[in-house]
């Protein structure tokens, strides 16, 4: 119990200063987590509208199919780069014996989510509201959604914290390796309207099913373009194991040194 009460005050005292670096030093603070994507998604909402005409592929609002997309994919995405230097940007705290490496990365992971879920209520309940046809929406798909993007995200970047590390020339090829992923990945279509084999490509990325999936919640069966629930689940149950047996098994406490 002890240690439980500590490693809490611990990842507390990280959450904070965390806040303060990430929002504390630049003019409108906090804020900028709202006006970043609120500022792609209108920008890019009126660009698609211009390029596919009148309807998006799927609905009839331009701006809640970008914003699912972008939102679905950014939950994975922000979280994966977020948590990769939870390391890194410590490594002076780690020198102290009562700071464990993972502490770091769950302060980063709780920061994160809390942000994201805030960010993405605001966004997608201004958009709902402002719709001409009322949007049932499935929360239980959003949801489940981004639990296994976050689950993605926390698997690989367990695993390239201690790559990184080890390897600096993998980092580079990871860079640009995803960089395209943005494109890849579904927020500006639906596989469907693809020609084989680019479908068929496109679902191998695990990313493009968390975008369905949180469509889904909103389009309903109309959403659901080529989801693979099997797949997503043990892609993210295996990325999850391999990160945590990377970061565990292969010394990351080298980095105190």
């Amino acid at each position: 119990m002890y240690y439980f009460k500590s490693h809490i005050r611990i990842v507390s005292a990280f959450v904070i200063r965390e806040i303060a670096s990430r929002y504390g030093r630049s003019p409108g603070g906090y804020l900028w987590a709202f006006l970043e994507p609120i500022a792609l998604i209108t920008v890019m909402s009126q660009l698609m509208g211009v390029a596919f005409g009148r309807m998006p592929p799927v609905g009839e609002s331009f701006a809640l199919f970008y914003a699912t997309g972008f939102l679905a994919f950014s939950s994975y995405k922000a979280m994966e780069g977020y948590l990769t230097s939870s390391l890194s940007a410590n490594q002076g705290l780690l020198k102290y014996p009562n700071v464990a490496a993972i502490d770091t990365v769950v302060a980063r992971f709780v920061l994160q989510g809390g942000t994201s879920i805030v960010v993405a209520l605001v966004i997608l309940g201004c958009i709902v509201a402002n719709l001409a046809r009322p949007v049932q929406v499935d929360w239980l798909k959003v949801i489940e959604a981004v639990t296994i993007a976050w689950t993605i995200a926390m698997g690989i970047a367990l695993a390239n914290i201690t790559l990184f590390f080890k390897f600096p020339l993998y980092q580079k090829a990871y860079a640009m390796v995803t960089r395209p992923l943005f494109l890849l990945s579904g927020v500006f279509l639906v596989p469907s309207s693809l020609p084989h084999p680019l479908r068929e490509w496109m679902l191998l990325n695990p990313i493009t099913h968390i975008v369905i999936l949180y469509r889904e919640g909103f389009y309903g069966g109309a959403g659901n373009d080529g989801l693979d629930m099997s797949f997503l689940l043990m892609t993210a149950g295996s990325l999850i194991f391999v990160g945590l047996f990377i970061f565990t098994f292969w010394p990351v406490s080298r980095l105190r040194d």
